[in-house]
């Protein structure tokens, strides 16, 4: 509902639908002017760092996938790799290939359900999917079905679709044999037919006109687009280690929000996910999602936040190939898992959530309990350069009215996909005008 009043402008939605969590935003436009934007996270901590303390080497695996519904697995690979790198342990080989074929369903049916439910609706106008698959019923479906074959890798290798069960520190509780691989090989191959139709049909979508001068920070991986690594680049000259990210990224409290900022100790904000990974690694996808992205119209990179829905859809179509690879070479181990001793150490993980770089760093003790844990998840990166884009979106476009002003606002949000929790789907917003 819009309120209007003399010499002043006041608008207050209480729906962000499309966005996980709960979060507030507020616009302040004084004498014409923009004065200030603030997208405010209200939601509770969940304290799971806390939770983690006290606990054995081999737990995060199972607690730290509750953090996400969507992208479990991203915090079962960078737990599971830092508790690693602490104990001295190594997973190579048929395991890393399993782990990143479990990560390739995460990304199809992740990338899968932003585009069709979260962000297309926004491109053709409608206010849900549901609306919108009355017009466009054949593109929902295509969603839901690709969605869907995501989700047949994540049970097939994890156990089950939401919050896997079969990964552990060291590899898995059990390996499939090869033979169980190829009904999902069926799969994949008609998953990356639709995946090909899902480019042609978001690259043909209207995008405005919005270059950012983002610092992309992605993984690296010498031969891999990354999804698994231990390497953290940009595109101004980081490259480190992941050992060392604490000590070039910093986490800030701000006043109107309960999630930390994170920022670039020597040059301030920056941008994990989609847009950077492409950014940085283009060379590296499989050929059939380098064919896709030529043909959308993607150059080597892409600093238009709105077009990132093409790139999320270029990525299903190398998550496909990726799976496709996997299975064609996969031999099964002799054993489902490294063996491992508990040992004191302190170790780090990166790994690339379909959100963006996903950081886990773990102090383990003598007995091999976790005496501290801290968890960087790709949304707390990316909160202060989201607040810029909607800065620098609304001061482009103040003449709008309050509506189309909250409308494409909030699109602006779902560019990033923000997981603020994966819970309720909230977010208030005031536009005060004086």
């Amino acid at each position: 509902m819009t309120h209007r009043a003399t010499g002043n402008r006041a608008l207050s939605t209480g729906a962000l639908a499309r966005v996980e969590g709960e979060g507030a935003m507020r616009i302040e436009i004084t004498d014409g002017r923009l004065v200030d934007v603030k997208l405010n996270i209200y939601e509770p901590p969940r304290f799971f760092e806390g939770f983690l303390r006290g606990r054995g080497y081999g737990e995060p695996a199972d607690i730290t996938a509750r953090i996400c519904g969507i992208c479990p697995v991203a915090y079962q690979m960078s737990a599971c790799t830092a508790i690693e790198d602490a104990l001295g342990v190594t997973v190579d080989g048929q395991l890393r290939a399993l782990r990143h074929l479990l990560y390739c369903g995460e990304w199809i049916e992740s990338h899968t359900l932003h585009i069709h439910f979260l962000h297309a609706p926004d491109f053709l106008g409608y206010d849900s999917a549901v609306e919108m698959a009355a017009a466009h019923r054949g593109v929902v479906e295509r969603g839901l079905e690709v969605k869907k074959i995501g989700n047949e890798i994540l049970e097939t290798i994890g156990g089950r679709a939401i919050h896997p069960v079969n990964v552990k520190v060291g590899g898995f509780y059990r390996v499939p044999a090869r033979r169980e691989l190829q009904p999902l090989r069926d799969r994949l191959e008609r998953g990356h037919a639709l995946a090909l139709e899902v480019v042609d049909f978001v690259a043909g979508l209207d995008f405005p006109d919005q270059e950012m001068g983002y610092e992309f920070v992605a993984v690296a991986h010498p031969n891999e687009y990354p999804m698994l690594g231990n390497r953290v680049v940009s595109d101004r000259g980081l490259d480190i280690d992941a050992s060392t990210f604490l000590e070039h990224v910093q986490e800030d409290h701000v006043e109107h929000s309960t999630a930390l900022h994170a920022r670039l100790i020597e040059r301030g904000e920056y941008l994990v996910g989609p847009l950077a990974r492409y950014s940085l690694h283009a060379a590296k996808l499989a050929p059939t999602a380098v064919a896709a992205a030529n043909g959308a119209g993607l150059g080597t990179t892409c600093h238009n936040p709105f077009r990132s829905i093409v790139v999320r859809a270029v990525e299903v179509v190398h998550a496909f190939e990726t799976a496709l690879a996997i299975i064609d070479g996969y031999e099964q181990p002799d054993r489902p898992d490294v063996p491992i001793e508990a040992r004191r150490g302190i170790g780090h993980g990166v790994t690339e959530a379909p959100r963006g770089l996903l950081y886990h760093r773990y102090e383990i003790d003598d007995d091999g309990l976790i005496a501290d844990a801290v968890i960087i998840p790709p949304t707390s990166q990316n909160q202060a350069t989201i607040e810029h884009d909607l800065f620098h979106f609304v001061e482009r476009h103040l003449e709008l009215e309050d509506d189309e002003l909250r409308r494409q606002a909030e699109v602006t949000i779902r560019n990033h996909d923000p997981c603020i929790s994966c819970a309720t789907h909230f977010l208030d917003l005031t536009v005060v005008r004086s």
